[in-house]
């Protein structure tokens, strides 16, 4: 791949999604990790070769001949079963946002369910709103975990010198939640005894032209997620509101169509 195609396709049903399964498409991501993330993040091929060896996924979007997407998969175990850790999902700038990753993900769904696999996770920035609104309300992913500063910080560009706080996204592939929004294509309904944690709406903004007040804001939004999980709430949804963006989280009982397994305290980071 020589580099970002000029245009994007007039629909994401007009991309092909399948494995990736040489080393010149491996490569071919590894292109794609740089234009979207930059070199101080990217992958190196030669861990795509031992997710494709230990039954991890690599899956490609494809613009005839052209890659322009892809996820990269590899396996955990939670207590004897085995579970996929998806820790990349890449599209270019001129197919975002037209539904390339959301195809991504189902297809990663699909696969998954026929090995057998029910649950997919993975790591992502609470002040990163436009993935929050992706997993939990198009995908009906949960959360209930954070681990602050992640990957510690970066000299990537795209993490803005500040800590890399990440949510833990639990996609219960086969959950009657999970059926329900994929079948519905809409958000999930807020219940009762939930609460939200806010953030401004134009916190991408302040993000790029004020680190001081990101800082601030991210800290503020960790001690929150931090206290709420560890009262028992799962975050479930995004709301757009006039002038703010708010994660909601459900007490976990009283989530419809969801029985989480219990907690695994060993795996939260304070």
């Amino acid at each position: 791949m020589s580099g970002t195609p000029s245009g994007g396709p007039a629909s994401a049903d007009a991309i092909e999604i399948r494995h990736c399964d040489s080393l010149a498409e491996f490569h071919r991501c590894v292109q794609i990790e740089r234009t979207i993330w930059g070199e101080q993040i990217t992958v190196p091929a030669a861990i795509f070769v031992v997710a494709q060896h230990t039954g991890g996924q690599i899956l490609g979007a494809f613009d005839g001949e052209t890659l322009v997407g892809f996820t990269l998969a590899l396996v955990g175990n939670h207590a004897g079963k085995p579970f996929l850790h998806s820790h990349m999902t890449g599209v270019l700038p001129a197919y975002q946002n037209q539904g390339v990753g959301r195809r991504l993900k189902l297809f990663q769904r699909e696969d998954a369910l026929k090995r057998g696999i029910s649950l997919v996770e993975w790591t992502f920035d609470p002040l990163e709103i436009r993935n929050g609104h992706l997993n939990f309300n198009l995908l009906g992913a949960v959360s209930r975990r954070f681990i602050p500063n992640c990957y510690g910080i970066t000299e990537s560009e795209l993490h803005g010198g500040i800590p890399t706080d990440r949510l833990i996204a639990e996609w219960w592939l086969d959950s009657p939640r999970v059926e329900r929004v994929l079948a519905s294509e809409r958000s999930p309904d807020e219940n009762g005894g939930s609460v939200a944690i806010s953030l401004p709406a134009d916190i991408a903004k302040i993000r790029s032209t004020d680190q001081s007040q990101a800082i601030q804001l991210q800290s503020r939004v960790r001690e929150e997620f931090q206290r709420r999980f560890a009262e028992g709430y799962v975050a479930t949804t995004v709301i757009s509101r006039e002038d703010a963006m708010e994660y909601i989280l459900e007490p976990a009982a009283s989530i419809p169509g969801l029985r989480l397994p219990e907690y695994r305290p060993h795996e939260s980071e304070d």
